[in-house]
């Protein structure tokens, strides 16, 4: 299947054929999809590692990092491709490479965030006790990351990477089509396929695409994360044995094969060298101390003063560029649209908070039951937005129902599943001790949640909380404009606006669109999700 993608991706441009509905190609396309998905989940892990570190050791880091972390998060797939296909395209002009890597590039921006967040979160969370006691075995940073503080984080991570695969597929039809010389090239993959079979109105290639994209899901569940959320198991912090573990039967079948196991040697002899070595110290070494110095506090201050001035130049740059092609008028438009979008987001995460946060708990204390539940949930988290259009607009325009209204459940429906896959993920990092001395306790109802689960999986929550968030925004992209056939229904919102300019290639009003969507998403996690990202990293630590 690799050497299948490599050489298709050293094609000429001109070898692209037009998409079929035949549904002989889709397992062609399938495979090609997947190989985007999984190159952008590579590059999702590593820029993960190195920029998660980064924002949770280095304070001076922080400031910058977090903040634009958020911005890139609510930076929507669309406003993405308008300025960086060029780029890619130019690196390779006159191969396929370029588009594949444009397309990538717009799974990857859909992919990294929320496991970004999630690796922060658990360097943040660290038991103080479990760093003392590295740091009193005199391991070295490098040692301490891939010893304790990277297998700390590994629960969070494979959840958040099954959501963030989930997550590819959502945005996988915009991510497939490039524009490059001024045409539409659609590359071969699911997404192009659900394209045209929306645009031709085909309800039978519709089918095939969702039973593709099943046994897509089905097959890498089983093959990959299954095995992942297994071994993830071994690093939970608690003093007693779990009486139930999940299972996984490839990870068994890996375990018993003397081929498996001869042919990871190698791999694992050199990856214990790395890790164990005491190399560069290129990791910072610490969170910031409390008390800092006087000469610590001046080049902080410095640091500061440097951030504030390279903004505010960033910000007159695009002030600048607007102005070219929109005025104030414009700038009223966008903020009385975002106040629209922003409330349908505060209303659709209260009520997925109040749906999936006893959902993933019960699943996170069964693992039989998430071992069931767990493919059905990446199906659901991966199906995209534009399948359901038919639901909702053939709905609304036979009875003339509000867009305004009967729109909005499509914002949610992609990254709600970012609560639910956090909250698993924080239920099952709860230590077996504390739920066997809750029981001691007898603790029940609203006293076992209040006390022993709410403040285990708050980190987890907010974590998911903000990536459904900034997600919701970057939904509404999709959601707020909404096209079957010639049918072709809007809803009033800053998603609809960008998704407008887009079609009509007016970039001043797209970096308005986008400059206004990241103001209101810092401005909402600076004033509301920060402090209580804050409070759960002072209160609810598993020290």
């Amino acid at each position: 299947m690799l050497a299948y993608g490599i050489s298709e991706v050293f094609a000429p441009v001109s070898s692209l054929k037009a998409i079929s509905l035949d549904p002989l190609r889709l397992p062609e396309y399938a495979v090609r999809t997947v190989l985007r998905m999984l190159a952008a989940m590579g590059a999702s892990l590593l820029f993960t590692l190195v920029y998660g570190t980064l924002a949770a050791k280095s304070r001076r880091a922080e400031v910058v990092l977090v903040p634009l972390l958020d911005i890139l998060q609510s930076v929507p797939v669309l406003g993405y491709l308008s300025f960086t296909v060029v780029f890619f395209v130019g690196l390779a002009p006159h191969w396929v490479l370029g588009l594949e890597l444009a397309s990538i590039f717009a799974i990857f921006t859909s992919q990294a965030w929320n496991m970004a967040f999630s690796f922060f979160q658990a360097l943040r969370t660290l038991p103080v006790d479990l760093d003392e006691a590295s740091r009193a075995f005199g391991f070295s940073a490098w040692q301490r990351f891939w010893r304790l503080e990277f297998p700390f984080a590994v629960p969070g991570l494979v959840w958040n990477m099954m959501m963030s695969m989930s997550g590819g597929w959502f945005f996988v039809v915009a991510s497939e089509a490039i524009t490059a010389d001024q045409r539409q090239i659609a590359l071969p993959g699911i997404g192009s396929y659900v394209a045209l079979a929306i645009a031709q109105r085909n309800l039978l290639a519709i089918g095939f695409a969702i039973a593709a994209m099943t046994i897509v899901i089905l097959i890498y569940d089983q093959l990959l994360f299954r095995p992942l959320v297994v071994w993830a198991d071994r690093f939970r912090v608690e003093q007693t044995a779990s009486q139930s573990t999940p299972h996984s039967w490839f990870l068994e079948l890996l375990r018993h094969s003397h081929l498996a196991r001869a042919a990871a040697v190698p791999a694992s002899f050199c990856l214990r060298r790395l890790f164990r070595a005491r190399i560069l110290n290129i990791i910072p070494t610490s969170r910031p101390l409390a008390v800092r110095s006087r000469a610590s506090k001046a080049v902080d201050d410095l640091w500061y003063i440097f951030v504030a001035v390279a903004s505010l130049g960033i910000a007159a740059i695009i002030v600048r560029f607007i102005a070219q092609g929109a005025g104030w008028s414009d700038v009223f438009t966008v903020v009385r649209l975002g106040t629209y979008t922003l409330l349908r987001v505060v209303v659709l995460i209260v009520l997925a908070s109040l749906i999936w946060v006893p959902v993933g708990v019960v699943i996170g204390l069964r693992p039989k039951l998430a071992e069931r539940v767990q493919p059905l949930a990446q199906f659901l988290a991966a199906f995209p937005a534009n399948l359901l259009f038919p639901l909702f607009v053939i709905p609304i325009v036979r009875f003339n129902l509000n867009t305004d209204i009967w729109l909005t459940p499509l914002m949610i429906l992609g990254t709600q599943w970012y609560i639910l896959f956090n909250v698993i993920a924080g239920t099952t990092a709860l230590p077996t001790d504390l739920l066997e001395a809750a029981d001691n306790f007898r603790f029940h109802g609203w006293q076992w949640w209040r006390i022993v689960i709410l403040p285990g999986i708050f980190p987890y929550y907010i974590t998911g909380a903000i990536t459904a968030s900034g997600g919701a925004w970057n939904a509404s992209i999709v959601a707020e404009v909404v096209s079957w056939g010639h049918d072709r229904l809007f809803a009033h919102g800053l998603g609809a606006y960008i998704s407008q300019m887009t079609a009509q290639g007016d970039y001043p009003r797209i970096v308005l669109g986008i400059a206004t969507m990241s103001a209101f998403v810092v401005l909402f996690n600076r004033l509301l999700w920060r402090p209580l990202y804050a409070y759960g990293e002072r209160r609810f630590r598993l020290d």
